[in-house]
């Protein structure tokens, strides 16, 4: 049985090149193990105890991160998996399910300092192993990660782009509509067979109405006395009183008015100032048209430089403080909807940190997504940026309620998490903490009841 054993380990590819003295020792101290499609043999749980060589089958871990299960590792015949020497895992980050009839050689962890000392070539087999299960971890957690942080940047954009957006349609409507009076009524003023000199008088009053409407500077009751006044002159000259909401944002004045009745018979006046209130309404609605344009442009601008589109995978020497700000205008409905109050401290002449871009905001999007999701309502965070020796330090300081101290030692381990099923993975510190460490970078935390500050410390130059 012992020689069977043997004879199948080393007809396996990935055990080739093992001596085979090597690969006795394997079976002679190891346990053989049978397990049926759909059994757990790793559940998420529970620690780790055994080194798995796998001898036929396959076996798979999934992870529910919130939005169901999702397969993020596999492994079948010839792979070596489970507890690894040097490996830092204690316990899977899903249950390892069965998913063909595996059969399997467990070596318990007891075992491992004579594995070691007993099995160099198959030791250095699981380290590479190990390596490459780390690896595609890593890219997995990151891509998950990822995901998440585009969900909630999909919403805040959601919110952002869908008022103005919104608005610009509306608006576009309203304009062929008004476009359409206003062709009428420049048509039935034509008619009206004004003189050439009460033309441009005419003319310089709509031009400086429009000009005003650009200019006006009138507070909420101003305004509404000025429609009031408007609206009973209008009344009082049997004209239609709609016209008074385009004309009161002209700051078109009642004296101007009045003018016009002097020169002007009635029929002549209804005409002139229905031109002037179908040329002023397409005027606003063409400049609120223009406004929620631009606020789209504005936040496709701020996603852009977020996520820096043009340069994704490039080290440069990066702007902290506008990393920080474009964040923050991607979770500005956040920020809003929790009445934060954000206050800045970035030291004069902030020397630029030597890392990715897209890696930075990728940080700066986890811790600051977390302080709003730790402050109460109308909450403060504090965001300060200095030169220490050869480093830019960033610290993020909230008054949430504070990490317990018995978390506070865990929050940077992958998965954990404090929050409620399908609003945390557990992974954005972990993976805020790596992708710090591409660029000798890093992260610590304090905490107490109150006041929460997370520390980044990025190198100013490449060394």
């Amino acid at each position: 049985m012992a020689k069977e054993l043997i004879d199948r380990l080393a007809s396996l590819p990935s055990l080739s090149r093992i001596p085979r003295s090597e690969l006795k020792w394997l079976v002679e101290n190891g346990q053989a193990g049978v397990y049926n499609v759909g059994m757990v043999i790793g559940p998420r749980d529970k620690p780790i105890e055994n080194l798995w060589i796998i001898i036929s089958g396959k076996i798979a871990i999934r992870v529910d991160r919130g939005a169901g299960p999702k397969l993020v590792m596999e492994w079948q015949t010839g792979d070596v998996t489970g507890l690894l020497p040097y490996s830092r895992m204690s316990s899977p980050p899903g249950d390892t399910c069965v998913e063909e009839k595996l059969e399997v050689i467990l070596i318990n962890r007891d075992l491992f300092p004579d594995m070691i000392h007993l099995c160099p070539s198959f030791t250095a087999l699981t380290v590479h192993s190990m390596l490459d299960r780390v690896r595609n971890f890593n890219t997995s957690d990151l891509q998950d990660e990822k995901m998440i942080s585009l969900g909630k940047l999909s919403a805040g954009l959601a919110h952002e782009l869908n008022n103005p957006a919104s608005a610009t349609v509306r608006n576009a409507k309203m304009l062929l509509a008004g476009l359409n009076n206003l062709e009428t009524a420049s048509r039935d003023l034509g008619a009206a067979e004004l003189s050439g000199a009460l033309k441009k008088e005419i003319e310089k009053l709509r031009t400086t109405c429009l000009e005003n409407a650009e200019d006006a500077s009138l507070s909420p009751i101003q305004k509404a006395e000025h429609l009031d006044l408007l609206t009973a002159w209008l009344d009082r000259h049997r004209l239609n009183t709609d016209f008074a909401l385009p004309l009161v944002d002209t700051c078109i004045t009642i004296e101007q008015l009045d003018k016009l009745t002097v020169s002007l018979s009635k029929n002549a006046l209804k005409k002139v100032v229905t031109w002037l209130a179908a040329s002023c309404t397409a005027h606003a609605l063409a400049a609120e048209i223009e406004m929620g344009s631009t606020q789209i442009h504005q936040v496709v601008e701020a996603v852009k430089k977020f996520t820096f589109m043009d340069n994704l995978s490039v080290k440069e020497l990066v702007d902290i403080e506008t990393g920080i700000r474009d964040t923050l205008s991607i979770l500005v409905a956040k920020s809003r909807s929790k009445k934060a109050e954000i206050t800045f401290d970035f030291a004069g002449g902030l020397p630029k940190a030597y890392a990715n871009g897209s890696d930075l905001n990728q940080v700066w999007f986890s811790l600051l997504d977390n302080a709003l999701d730790a402050i109460p309502h109308a909450g403060s965070i504090r965001i300060s940026a200095a030169k220490e020796g050869d480093r830019v330090v960033i610290r993020i300081t909230d008054n949430g309620p504070g990490i317990p101290s018995a978390n506070l030692s865990k929050i940077f381990d992958p998965f954990f998490t404090t929050k409620a099923p399908g609003q945390g993975t557990g992974l954005g510190l972990d993976i805020a903490r790596r992708l710090l460490r591409r660029y000798a970078g890093d992260i610590t935390v304090t905490s107490r009841p109150g006041r929460t500050e997370f520390c980044v410390s990025l190198l100013i130059r490449k060394k």
